[in-house]
């Protein structure tokens, strides 16, 4: 996917949007800002469920993205800088989406929690199969890998640091946020045990992916990533890339090419044509899964990467 420059927000609509208050802050999903609580933006929906398990009914969430749009390529309109403008805390992912790194640094202050500043982020290049002519968010992020949160380990430890983050904001609530962190890091860490054994035994070890979020999921479980394309899910791959990917496919006796939930399934379809193997749904968890939360998409991923792989 090409990431399109960030409108630049204009004083005069910024000034109009202050000036309207709480009106601004109102979510698309409903409810308004509620002065018992504390008014949390989540630039994405792994972020979003973190500030709702974290938070509880103490908050009230915002996510920036629209159900079943791709968050790489959000733009925000006056009313969602607003929302940021209003927010008692921003939680978003520094270089993952421009336009809210805008909004963030013109509006939020030191509102604002960046998860990338948790722990050092995975270079794009690192583990996996990187080739020339890739092109994605890789420049736009500094190099970095921002799927951060397709390994539990890491999302536990953010959680952690946003029950801080939201203490220090709202210190009548402070032990609140520490407890429900705990109890969410415990279930982050049983995932973690889960996806291990899941995921310990298994013929193959090699996923190809339509591109390449996987790279924490694939480190944190001693798996090999071979992305069609690099960190864009909608870069068209050349003649080229196809034909190497479907020679490594066959080297690894894949049986499956996995394409993911926002974008379509096309690429991977026509490398699973060529080596004479399946298609299925591999979830970055980039929005809202159908049903369920994080935490089940995570372990539907576990079975899919468990038939594909030939685990025991």
């Amino acid at each position: 996917m090409t990431v399109r420059p960030a409108p630049r927000v204009l004083a005069v609509a910024t000034a109009a949007l202050l000036t309207l208050g709480g009106a601004a802050a109102c979510s698309d999903g409903g409810g308004g800002s509620d002065p018992g609580r504390v008014d949390v933006v989540a630039a994405f929906y792994p972020l979003q469920f973190l500030a709702e398990r974290i938070g509880g009914d103490a908050v009230t969430v915002t996510n920036l993205v629209k159900p079943g749009a791709e968050p790489h390529d959000l733009e925000l309109n006056p009313r969602q800088v607003g929302q940021v403008s209003d927010a008692g805390l921003v939680v978003y992912l520094a270089g993952f989406q421009p336009a809210v790194d805008e909004a963030v640094e013109q509006n939020a202050g030191g509102r604002a929690f960046d998860v990338a500043g948790v722990q050092p982020l995975r270079d794009a290049a690192e583990g996996g199969h990187q080739h020339e002519g890739e092109s994605g968010h890789e420049e736009e992020s500094g190099g970095k890998d921002p799927h951060v949160w397709l390994d539990p380990t890491r999302l536990a430890t953010i959680g952690d640091r946003l029950a801080e983050r939201l203490g220090k904001a709202d210190p009548d609530h402070a032990a609140d946020y520490t407890a429900r962190a705990k109890t969410l890091h415990a279930e982050l860490a049983r995932l973690d045990a889960d996806l291990a054994q899941g995921l310990k035994t298994c013929q193959r070890r090699e996923i190809v992916t339509s591109h390449t979020a996987f790279g924490y999921l694939a480190a944190r479980y001693q798996l090999e990533q071979v992305g069609i394309t690099g960190l864009s899910p909608e870069a068209e791959p050349s003649p080229q890339r196809l034909a190497e990917v479907a020679t490594e496919a066959r080297e690894h006796d894949a049986t499956t090419i996995f394409f993911e939930t926002l974008v379509s399934p096309k690429v991977a379809e026509t490398v699973a044509r060529e080596v004479g193997a399946k298609t299925a749904v591999l979830d970055p968890i980039e929005g809202p899964p159908a049903e369920g939360d994080y935490l089940s998409a995570m372990r539907t991923n576990l079975q899919t990467l468990r038939t594909a792989l030939d685990c025991s």
